[in-house]
């Protein structure tokens, strides 16, 4: 087959990266590979090095004082994770208002088993710690981290039908809003009220843009950044509630009709394909820069600031900001007296809410629900694949970790906590995946 590509020597570097990129089950590759990293990192003779890094700060100074001085670690966790929560924002608006979860009947099925995979993993954490300042932790095992669900289940191709993908990817977004909402609510406190009214002002002018037609990226971004995060975290509100709800009002139209961009595209095209080039020479003629500029206007125009968005930042979050974040969390010394370990409950609660409190609430509260004829189960499904998928969101990582460093202030707690994570994803992600297989084998040995 004819190239009809003009072929770099550098194409032999990025083609392959882009390949890897795309593939859905790289992002949790990658995620695992940074919290190996970060396991060394904390184990090593870097120790010292790697937590002194964490803990160096820096701000700007205005008129002698200084402002915004937060430590490397809370910049990952405040700046950089807002990104990935102004990502997850763009995600539900878009299954909102024409994914898995507009349609109120298909969107019964997931929500049902989120709300139960939330509720059921706190409950199992505040009764094994119901009292002190380890009960603060009862929303880390609420949480699934949907690129290692997700990097688990496309790690099985072909033999997951479609349905499943889909179930697990609106219960986790689902899960991810409920997680939101948990931290707006109850990791929130000492608020300013004046800086907390600013910024909803300044999210109501984002919105009032919105409906007025601009389509401006620097303007949402601008008013996004300099306004509403600023003001959030100034008021004590946390930062990723307000990147949610600077992507709640990103436009989601667009200002042409698909039959009036194909209209558009053609003649363009014709345009293009009578202009003579220029011969002997690789350059386009100003009439063919024209075209093409008014190509990519048109293409602009028929594309939802919302989804152009998304498509945009969802490479950069998952191949930077949550490998960043698990590299400056996941940093566990391994070095523990046991004994210290069972001291409390935070480990115990941690990994049963996770591992126990998941597959009880996404299967148990789902069967339940079936039985009322309330919901029932898509074409594909069963309650078998049903069971891996319940294990599949005992995966808690990213979520987890970062409720985990709202949650205590005592070290030894968040220690806890993070071994609790580490155990119940790793065994919940590898039971998830057996049940998975051994489930889609014994369908094709009964085809």
């Amino acid at each position: 087959m004819t190239n009809i590509y003009n072929t770099k020597p550098i194409d032999k570097i990025t083609q392959p990266l882009q390949r890897f990129i795309q593939q859905e089950k790289s992002g949790g590759l990658l995620l695992g590979i940074s919290v190996i990293i970060a396991l060394i990192l904390a184990n090593t003779g870097l120790s010292e090095d790697y937590h002194h890094f964490l803990e160096q700060t820096f701000g700007f100074r205005w008129n002698g004082k200084s402002h915004f001085d937060f430590s490397v670690h809370h910049w990952i966790n405040d700046g950089l994770m807002s990104i990935f929560f102004f990502v997850v924002g763009l995600e539900l608006k878009r299954e909102i208002i024409g994914g898995e979860l507009s349609n109120p009947r298909k969107a019964m099925l997931p929500i049902v088993a989120a709300i139960g995979g939330m509720l059921m993993p706190a409950l199992i954490y505040l009764l094994l710690n119901p009292t002190g300042e380890m009960h603060q932790g009862w929303g880390i095992p609420m949480a699934t981290d949907i690129a290692f669900a997700l990097g688990v289940l496309f790690l099985l191709g072909k033999k997951i039908p479609l349905s499943l993908k889909v179930f697990l990817t609106a219960l986790a977004i689902v899960d991810d809003l409920g997680a939101v909402l948990v931290i707006a609510l109850f990791y929130t406190s000492n608020i300013e009220m004046t800086y907390l009214i600013i910024g909803l002002l300044i999210l109501g002018v984002m919105y009032l843009g919105s409906r007025l037609g601009i389509r401006s990226v620097f303007f949402f971004a601008f008013l996004g950044i300099a306004g509403v995060w600023t003001c959030f975290i100034i008021s004590g509100v946390h930062a990723t509630i307000a990147a949610v709800l600077a992507a709640f009002t990103i436009p989601a139209d667009v200002k042409i009709k698909e039959t009036v961009f194909i209209l558009k595209i053609s003649n363009y095209l014709e345009s293009f394909k009578n202009i003579d080039p220029m011969e002997n020479t690789p350059t386009l003629t100003n009439d063919q820069l024209h075209v093409l500029e008014k190509i990519n206007e048109a293409t602009i125009a028929a594309t939802p600031p919302l989804q152009r968005l998304e498509h945009a930042m969802h490479p950069f979050v998952t191949f930077f900001i949550i490998p960043v974040f698990a590299i400056a969390n996941a940093g566990v010394s391994l070095d523990i007296d046991l004994n210290s370990l069972v001291d409390t409950n935070v480990a115990l609660g941690v990994a049963l809410g996770l591992l126990l409190g998941k597959v009880l609430g996404v299967v148990g509260f789902t069967a339940v629900f079936i039985k009322l004829k309330v919901v029932k189960l898509p074409e594909g499904m069963n309650i078998r694949n049903l069971l891996g998928i319940g294990f599949l969101a005992s995966i808690g990582f990213t979520m987890s970790l970062f409720i985990t460093s709202l949650a205590f202030t005592h070290e030894e707690y968040k220690t806890q906590a993070k071994i609790g994570i580490f155990a119940a994803s790793i065994i919940g992600g590898i039971i998830g995946y057996v049940i998975l297989n051994s489930n889609s084998e014994k369908k094709g040995i009964d085809e």
